[in-house]
């Protein structure tokens, strides 16, 4: 078991700064998911855990233990990368093996050790086999047991199933889901760009920015209540619809006008000092739904239709061509180009964002 606490944590390359003062507390047992657009940090904060990035000032501790000066071999941190990395020559076993063989464990440890991960990961039967007469996603799991074997404090996932293909990236990550499942106490941190692995593998989700946390919470803590306009359209595909909008009566129900729509009642309570202020009024797309009446948020054209089987992503003009609003809906509605329709939504699955892009819900 381990706790994992990262203080004012910076990175810097020369002049250019790369981290911004990372605050975390992580719990033992927890599953982390760092998320974030390309070049926000993630992998770098992750590697400064491990020790294959020396930080540049704050503090890291395990358990308690600050561990900044500690060498990446004694931190008790399995890392499990991109590639996988493995010894093409070598057998699943020996590949396994390796690391044991080196740290001289005794043959009997490194079988029972090598036996154990095996069954977890299901590669029992594949232990002969060399890595070429493998899936991408059985050499992933190979790379993955090489990480158990070590019983390490946390384990550290850098996009390990970014080089598979669609259908093995479900299947491995299923595998993982189980294997935390069956190491319940062990910390995991997990990096990836792809947010259906972050919503389903976290226990919280950690969203990166320019170097600098966005939010932290649970994966549906940041759907249902995103803190900022950044996290509001990072999480959620396809992203939230946002419109600039205007408060016009303030009080225990904020009402707002915007474009492509009649006034708008929002369950928010604003002070009389908001009246007139410029917000963005944000939906996602899977809560509008058609609506007949004279009640409704918005009302356009439809521009395009993506029909994905099930559901289908509707794309509707409302006046202004960079602000196209995209709906989701079921794939059996029917809906044709070009036909005008009219969107509402529950009031409570309704956002506003101040001028800052704070969540004025938050």
């Amino acid at each position: 078991m381990a706790d994992l606490t990262l203080r004012q944590i910076r990175k810097s390359y020369g002049s250019v700064d790369i981290l911004h003062g990372i605050d975390l507390d992580i719990k033992s047992g927890e599953f982390i998911v760092f998320v974030g657009p390309s070049g926000c940090g993630k992998s770098t904060l992750l590697r400064s855990i491990a020790g294959l990035e020396e930080i540049t000032s704050g503090e890291l501790s395990i358990d308690g233990e600050v561990i900044n000066d500690v060498p990446p071999s004694k931190r008790g941190i399995a890392m499990v990368f991109q590639s996988y990395a493995l010894y093409p020559h070598m057998t699943v076993y020996e590949n396994m093996a390796f690391g044991m063989r080196i740290a001289k464990v005794g043959k009997a440890e490194i079988d029972q050790r090598v036996k154990q991960a095996a069954e977890i990961l299901q590669l029992t039967k594949y232990l002969d086999r060399l890595p070429k007469a493998m899936s991408g996603g059985q050499r992933q799991r190979v790379a993955i047991g090489r990480a158990i074997v070590r019983n390490p404090k946390v384990f550290l996932f850098d996009e390990p199933l970014s080089n598979l293909d669609a259908a093995l990236r479900v299947a491995t990550r299923i595998e993982i889901a189980k294997l935390k499942e069956s190491m319940p106490n062990t910390t995991m941190i997990y990096v990836t760009h792809d947010q259906v692995e972050a919503m389903t593998l976290a226990d919280r989700i950690v969203v990166l920015k320019d170097g600098y946390v966005e939010q932290v919470g649970t994966p549906m803590d940041l759907y249902k209540r995103p803190g900022n306009l950044f996290v509001a359209q990072f999480i959620g595909s396809p992203a939230m619809n946002i419109v600039p909008a205007r408060i016009e009566t303030a009080g225990a129900v904020t009402a707002i006008s915007h474009i492509g729509a009649n006034m708008v009642n929002v369950p928010l309570a604003t002070p009389a000092s908001a009246k007139g202020t410029e917000v963005s009024f944000g939906v996602r797309p899977e809560d509008l739904f058609i609506v007949t009446g004279a009640d409704f948020l918005f009302e356009g054209k439809v521009d395009y239709v993506e029909q994905l089987g099930e559901v289908q992503l509707v794309y509707i003009d409302i006046g202004r061509a960079d602000l196209p609003l995209v709906t989701k809906l079921p794939g059996n509605v029917e809906i044709s180009r070009g036909a005008t329709v009219r969107l509402g939504a529950n009031p409570g699955d309704l956002h506003l964002f101040d001028a800052g892009g704070r969540s004025l819900q938050a």
